[in-house]
């Protein structure tokens, strides 16, 4: 069975990036925070799951390759 986790930017400040994610591209209303100091994640809703886990691992991989913030992307396994 295949994941597909969707993300976008949707604002950035000082200390933090904040993601939209979710698996349908055109409803993701989960919201999650990567700190930017850190790289860690803070899903708005406190429910660290697959979900969640899945779009930060790709957000930090791409910030990891490209060193900026991506401003959408997708996860599938």
């Amino acid at each position: 069975m295949a994941a597909l986790i969707y993300f976008k930017k949707l604002s950035e400040h000082d200390d933090a990036i904040i993601y939209a994610f979710g698996d349908d591209p055109s409803a993701m209303s989960r919201r999650l925070t990567m700190n930017r100091a850190t790289r860690r994640p803070q899903p708005d809703d406190g429910n660290m799951d697959y979900s969640s886990l899945k779009a930060s691992r790709k957000i930090n991989a791409m910030y990891a390759e490209a060193d900026e913030w991506p401003e959408r992307g997708m996860s599938a396994s």
